[in-house]
């Protein structure tokens, strides 16, 4: 499910006023959401990790930097895609920042369709990881509903083993298998093996 535009922020982080206010106007012209902050360390006073958006920093700022700020970022488990803004002297600290984990770098001076495509690209992004988060929560909280018997049956499950190597495996017949089998699909709202298997494996729990 796509979060409407209001849902999500995109966070303008430039030390320059002018750049930083012009930025923040575009953005708001496309229908965005956009906070402007003059430095990495007021960004970082009042952002919430669960927010949901994108993040322009500029790359070159005083106290800290774009490549900082990033790694700051990723202490506190934000998830929010980062676009880097760089001049033309410093492609080799963009190639930086992109191995630190900036989504993508734009060069001065660019174009506002392109930052703007950017940017709904790293929108995008973001709204596939926290749906892909919110699909991994709900597959570990039906693995939590399992009993320790269930479990071990769905281990061997996701190992590949038959209804009788998993009777053998855990000394039951393999009726009681089977009537574990279909406890462990119910609970986890699985259509077909396949669908069990994937879940599972997907949620990191296999």
């Amino acid at each position: 499910m796509v979060s409407a535009a209001g849902d999500r922020t995109v966070f303008v982080v430039d030390d320059d006023d002018a750049a930083r206010d012009s930025l923040v106007m575009l953005l708001k012209s496309d229908g965005l959401t956009a906070r402007g902050y003059a430095s990495a360390h007021d960004f970082l006073a009042t952002f919430d990790p669960q927010a949901r958006g994108s993040i322009i920093t500029d790359l070159r700022m005083p106290s800290m930097d774009g490549i900082e700020l990033i790694r700051a970022l990723k202490t506190v488990g934000c998830i929010l895609p980062v676009i880097v803004i760089t001049g033309h002297a410093d492609v080799s600290r963009a190639v930086d920042a992109m191995k630190a984990g900036a989504a993508d770098f734009i060069e001065k001076p660019y174009e506002s369709e392109l930052i703007l495509r950017v940017v709904r690209h790293c929108l995008e992004e973001n709204d596939a990881a926290v749906d892909a988060g919110a699909s991994r929560t709900r597959v570990l909280r039906r693995l939590e509903s399992l009993t320790p018997r269930e479990r071990q049956v769905l281990d061997l499950i996701i190992d590949g083993a038959s209804n009788k190597v998993i009777a053998a495996s855990l000394a039951i017949s393999p009726r009681t298998v089977e009537i574990y089998r279909a406890n462990v699909m119910s609970k986890m709202r699985a259509d077909s093996l396949s669908d069990l298997i994937r879940s599972t494996i997907t949620a990191g729990a296999a």
